[in-house]
């Protein structure tokens, strides 16, 4: 692969008193137009491998570079080139939509005109125009997951990061928001997504990775996934053949 616009090498994190690496030595190279998925049970490391790519955590050990860059040469670069959509809210209840992405696209360069419009057109592709000037807090779950999913995409990035992108969401909402984030990517956005959702996952991701104990244990296209293992009918069913059936409670 010439010129991943993702490329992780070798990278190793270990929370302080912990008595194992969250990740250790993992390797990763991901094509610019892909939706990638990094999926894995509770504790096997993609928060933090996520929190990493996004300049929240620092690798212990290893590097990172994002378009060719990494946070300790041009860390102002990438903070502009990526979106991050949280799975929990990054949104002030009091304020209304309009009002909340205002201050993130401000928080982005964006102002005036450009900034407007771009507000008024994310709104209309999503649904909510006529709930512009209604309060947050007034929302329902889906209405807010797709506010949620605005304010990290209003500055166009070039990457962009999703954690349970449509978790407790109706249907209706989860398919809008998936057919935004599609067009997105065809319009040239690389998409790095994690979801409990696997079914969800097979038919959005291009590509993914499965990690389990911080490592990556499998990679590969979901149909690619599947056809290797004879007995799976789905990425589900590859998903647990892997990962095992034990119960993952992790604080």
């Amino acid at each position: 692969m010439e010129n991943p616009i993702i490329h992780i090498d070798n990278v190793f994190k270990k929370y302080p008193d912990a008595e194992q690496f969250a990740v250790q030595d993992l390797s990763l190279k991901i094509s610019k137009g892909e939706i990638y998925g990094l999926l894995g049970p509770n504790g096997a490391g993609k928060t933090t491998l996520i929190s990493m790519l996004c300049g929240l955590l620092k690798p212990n050990n290893g590097t990172i570079r994002l378009n060719g860059h990494t946070y300790r040469e041009n860390a102002s670069t990438i903070k502009q080139m990526i979106g991050v959509v949280p799975q929990e809210y990054a949104l002030y209840p009091m304020l209304t939509a309009v009002e909340n992405l205002q201050y993130f696209g401000a928080m982005y360069g964006l102002k005036g005109g450009n900034l407007k419009n771009k507000i008024r057109e994310e709104l209309a592709f999503l649904g909510l125009e006529k709930f512009a000037h209604k309060k947050i807090k007034t929302f329902s779950g889906g209405m807010k997951r797709r506010v949620n999913l605005i304010a990290g995409i209003l500055h166009a990035p070039t990457i962009l990061f999703l954690d349970e992108p449509t978790v407790g969401v109706d249907v209706q909402s989860k398919n809008v928001i998936i057919e935004h984030l599609k067009n997105l990517n065809q319009r040239g956005t690389t998409i790095i997504y994690t979801s409990h959702h696997l079914i969800e996952a097979e038919d959005f991701c291009t590509h993914l990775s499965i990690l389990d104990h911080g490592k990556i244990i499998t990679s590969g296209s979901p149909s690619t996934l599947i056809n290797q293992m004879p007995e799976a009918s789905n990425l589900e069913e590859v998903f647990i053949s892997l990962t095992g059936t034990a119960l993952r409670d992790h604080v």
